[in-house]
């Protein structure tokens, strides 16, 4: 099979050197409840000259954990040093498509005080986002369903992305006192305008079309068409981008967002969230609402005071610097700041936001600190600075696999 066409290779590092990385100490499968049996947690189905890698954990609508992350990692390996795959195709076996990663799970390890589990699975998943975010392959996604959180990281870097009209995305951590990880410091900072500051600070959701609009998925297919998008691509023999884009655009709908939504506001977005602080944003946003009496204004602001504090200018900055970082760079730094905000050193706000948000279900979280003047420079600080010399920083092959900008 002949080799990809430049216009992947662009975007890929021609080195097919293997390399071992980011091996941490595997931890016990019988007690750590982020890894169960991997095979069952993905399928595959091989096609003509491709394979399709499904989620498969529907009673979790697809929460990855590090056994199913670890499965893909291994299989997207083996698949691109296999010279008769020519693309690879990602999808949820449910109604979606990842709800991102078992945070539930995470939180109960916290209780435990099995803090090595979680590092370990924000490794795993961090070093299979590089990868796929270096693929030397076409890469399908097919976004259909919920898409959220570490759903999309695992999604959004490769090559293409196709959402649905049931296609729901977000990426709502600051809600339960965490930060947008999993590579969106990245892509967030490079949608058009402030839209990025806005989606990770509010956690809003946006559908397939509007997904579209921005830039987060390459096509639309309505969720009827689907069938036929998946029997084309299993009938291609290629590994040529071009051909495979070729083959999505002839069941892709055109369409618009309507006219409420907020891809349809980037000047206001660009107004309000252009703003060095989350102290200025609410201002703006509160001057807004007083001269327009605007809805977008007021629904955003009670969006923002739902959010905890810490994690609203942890993030902030976060999209920041991601806009002048490059994919490896965003996510060494979201390591960090993960590897900080699980630790309860300077705030128990995640371990707090999931209890209230998907445990207990009070709806009622306790932030600590409580409120955005309680927040000093030093707790933000702490979380972009180098973790000590006891604790290894993420290691990813960036001398074999060249990370886009």
């Amino acid at each position: 099979m002949r080799n990809c066409k430049s216009a992947l290779l662009l975007r890929r590092l021609l080195t097919l050197e293997k390399s071992s990385y980011g091996c941490r100490r595997l931890t016990s499968f019988s007690t750590n409840p982020l890894i169960d049996d991997p095979d069952n947690l993905v399928v595959v189905e091989g096609k003509a000259s491709s394979r399709t890698a499904i989620l498969n954990r529907p009673s979790s609508l697809n929460a990855l954990n590090t056994s199913m992350v670890a499965r893909l990692q291994k299989l997207y390996k083996k698949w691109e040093d296999d010279p008769d795959i020519g693309f690879v195709v990602l999808k949820g076996g449910s109604r979606a498509f990842s709800a991102g990663g078992d945070i539930v799970s995470l939180y109960n390890l916290i209780k435990e005080g099995k803090l090595e589990d979680c590092k370990e699975f924000f490794w795993t998943i961090y070093g299979f986002i590089y990868f796929l975010g270096t693929y030397m392959k076409p890469h399908v996604a097919l976004l259909n369903g919920i898409t959220m959180g570490g759903g999309a990281g695992i999604s959004i870097p490769g090559t293409f992305r196709v959402a649905t009209d049931k296609t729901i995305f977000a990426t709502p951590e600051t809600l339960i006192g965490f930060h947008p990880d999993a590579g969106a410091s990245f892509y967030l900072s490079h949608l058009p305008g402030y839209l990025g500051e806005y989606l990770a600070l509010t956690g809003d959701k946006l559908n397939g079309v509007e997904m579209l609009s921005c830039g987060l998925a390459t096509h639309f297919s309505s969720i009827m068409k689907l069938p036929l998008v998946e029997e084309q691509l299993g009938n291609l023999v290629t590994d040529d981008p071009s051909v495979v884009e070729t083959s999505l655009g002839n069941h892709g709908d055109t369409v618009l967002p309507d006219q409420a939504s907020v891809v349809q506001r980037i000047e206001l977005l660009d107004k309000c969230f252009s703003h060095d602080t989350i102290e200025e944003i609410i201002e703006s946003l509160e001057n807004e609402a007083a001269k327009t009496n605007d809805p977008f204004c007021m629904s955003t602001l009670k969006k923002l005071k739902e959010a905890a504090p810490l994690s609203l200018k942890v993030s902030l900055r976060s999209i920041r610097e991601g806009r002048f970082q490059t994919l490896d760079q965003c996510l060494i730094r979201e390591y960090r700041m993960s590897l900080q905000g699980i630790s309860g050193k300077i705030t128990g706000d995640f371990r707090e936001g999931v209890r209230a948000k998907l445990v207990d279900k009070d709806f009622a979280p306790k932030w600590d600190p409580p409120s955005l003047e309680h927040v000093s420079r030093d707790m933000v600080d702490q979380y972009f600075a180098p973790l000590s010399a006891f604790e290894p920083e993420l290691e990813l092959p960036v001398k074999q696999r060249e990370a886009f900008t």
